[in-house]
């Protein structure tokens, strides 16, 4: 059997994909708008050795697999057309067309996530570090051809199809800011601040004190030369430290974007709670994270995502999130799904690493680069097809006599 035949029946014949394989052996539309190329016998290895999503990342990271041509396209075709249970004949053609050779795993590829990472309890403030530090400082120079020059990490918010990215990240600070009903000389506490972005932003148009806290250093480093350039250094902190570690309380207001993912379903109890201890009566927490679409996937995150891109991340449902918010400390008062709004996000973050491709794998090297290239396709994909989602919630602690300072309607 041939390795086009192979890739037939697993996939199917009507995914829109080309394929071609190192044994001369090719399938699909000539004019396909992706190619995926099976270079080697060592990525099949990869592909034969590994489950899941895990086998086919290694064999791209290392490049002896790749794929010509639009890698988003390449992998909704992929979703879309693959069998998801292949019969016992057909694996048994598959494993002796493989011959043993090909059950002998091959190196791990070095940008997978080294096991040091694996030691201690999860979610730790020692293994969160270390799992951060895997994803978070890499390289800032890195981060600004991908995001560009807002260095926002996180969904933005987008006003039509073609808005830039930009601004589009300029609106999701500002719809946070509203959503919390900012207002000169008020304090906020921004956890997971990432770059300071959203500090920055909320200093310089609603007069606010904040501190921002990362666990990234040179997130944390870059931070703190951002806020000083521009000016707002008496306004914003960025604290190199896990916030766990704020001593500080009494804050009008908490944001919390991007951050959920990090902590952990068995957390979350304990994250909420130590959030309203940092608020005054009446202030006003935003949750801004990617969801499961329900309650009934598993949290924790698949083989590439957990090696690769966020080790120990995991992803809750939406009603999950809601649930722990309301059992300690908040009243819910507004929630939204702006799954759509990631997938573009992704769309621009991919556009931004193609056009500065070779500046990249210069900066990161190729494996790593590739690794990027392939989350952030991916991820299109996932939000695409309604396999995760992008969630603000908006929850208030309550005052004396149940006062919530709401407006009787949203004013954002």
């Amino acid at each position: 059997m041939k390795l086009a035949d192979m890739f037939e029946q697993i996939v199917g014949d009507g995914s829109g994909i080309r394929f071609v394989a190192y044994d001369g052996s090719t399938t699909g539309p000539k004019d396909a708008e992706a190619t995926i190329d099976l270079r080697s016998p060592i990525g099949l290895r990869y592909i034969a050795t590994a489950p899941g999503d895990l086998g086919l990342a290694r064999a791209f990271v290392t490049g002896h697999l790749d794929v010509e041509g639009d890698l988003h396209f390449a992998l909704r075709g992929l979703l879309g057309g693959i069998r998801q249970e292949v019969g016992w004949s057909d694996r048994a053609e598959l494993l002796k067309a493989l011959g043993t050779s090909a059950l002998r795993p091959p190196p791990r590829p070095v940008e997978e996530a080294p096991p040091p990472l694996r030691r201690g309890r999860r979610h730790s403030k020692a293994r969160d570090a270390a799992a951060i530090q895997h994803h978070y400082d890499v390289s800032n120079l890195f981060y600004s051809l991908v995001l560009g020059p807002t260095m926002a990490y996180t969904c933005a918010v987008y006003a039509a199809h073609d808005t830039s990215l930009e601004d589009a990240q300029a609106e999701k600070f500002d719809l946070v800011c509203r959503k919390l009903g900012l207002a000169p000389g008020m304090r906020l506490l921004d956890v997971g601040c990432g770059w300071g972005g959203m500090a920055k932003h909320a200093a310089a148009n609603y007069g606010v004190k904040v501190l921002g806290v990362t666990l990234a250093r040179q997130q944390a480093e870059w931070g703190a030369k951002a806020v000083a350039e521009a000016g707002l250094a008496g306004q914003a902190e960025i604290r190199h430290s896990d916030y766990r570690d704020v001593r500080e309380s009494g804050f009008d207001a908490v944001s919390s974007i991007g951050l959920t993912e990090h902590i952990g379903l068995a957390n979350l109890p304990a994250y909420f709670t130590f959030l309203a201890s940092k608020l005054r009566p009446g202030g006003r927490l935003l949750n801004h994270s990617i969801t499961r679409p329900t309650g009934l996937e598993s949290a924790r995150a698949g083989g590439f995502i957990d090696r690769y891109v966020f080790p120990d991340g995991e992803l809750e449902g939406v009603a999950t999130i809601a649930d722990a918010m309301n059992n300690h400390g908040f009243e819910i008062r507004h929630e939204e799904n702006l799954r759509e709004h990631y997938a573009m996000t992704l769309r621009d973050w991919s556009a931004n690493l193609d056009a500065h491709w070779p500046q990249a794998v210069a900066e990161v090297g190729s494996g790593r680069a590739r690794v990027w290239r392939l989350y952030l396709a991916g991820s299109r994909v996932g939000f695409e097809k309604n396999h995760i989602q992008l969630h603000q919630i908006l929850g208030v602690k309550l005052g004396p006599d149940a006062t919530s300072g709401m407006a009787l309607r949203p004013d954002w």
